[in-house]
């Protein structure tokens, strides 16, 4: 009733996965995504300092040390940041928060299961942050 499988598989063979297939171990892919979470909410912190009246220096910390984990896990290379104007798109601070908030979490998760201590305080600091910000204005607004 069902043809046999007659081709080779393109991901492994007798001897072993094959070579030609690119290969990361776990570790890699975890580092892969937390640079990517972090770089995204050093991308929000960017955003938010942008949109902000007036300097924040807990925001100014907070991008900087951003910037030093996303490096440290991309091997040194040091993120694309764009400038602090006032030309970008503007969106409501509220939105900014939740988003940043959201992304430390992500943050969080994936340096809990790669057991990063650093990046991992990096991302619950935030997070407390980002939810400080918030807690006001969503309790203003029931």
């Amino acid at each position: 009733m069902y043809e046999p499988i007659r081709a080779k598989s393109v991901h492994s063979t007798v001897d072993g996965p094959n070579p030609d297939f690119p290969h990361r171990s776990r570790e890699e892919e975890l580092d892969i995504q937390l640079a990517g979470h972090l770089a995204a909410l050093l991308a929000v912190t960017d955003e938010l300092r942008a949109a902000q009246a007036r300097a924040s220096t807990d925001l100014d910390t907070a991008a900087e040390r951003l910037a030093e984990q996303v490096g440290r896990l991309r091997g040194g290379r040091t993120p694309v940041r764009a400038p602090v104007s006032g030309s970008r798109r503007e969106r409501s601070g509220t939105a900014l928060h939740r988003r940043a908030h959201a992304l430390a979490g992500r943050a969080l998760v994936v340096a809990a299961s790669r057991a990063d201590t650093a990046a991992a305080i990096l991302a619950a600091e935030r997070m407390d942050a980002h939810a400080a910000a918030l807690e006001p204005r969503e309790l203003a607004s029931r």
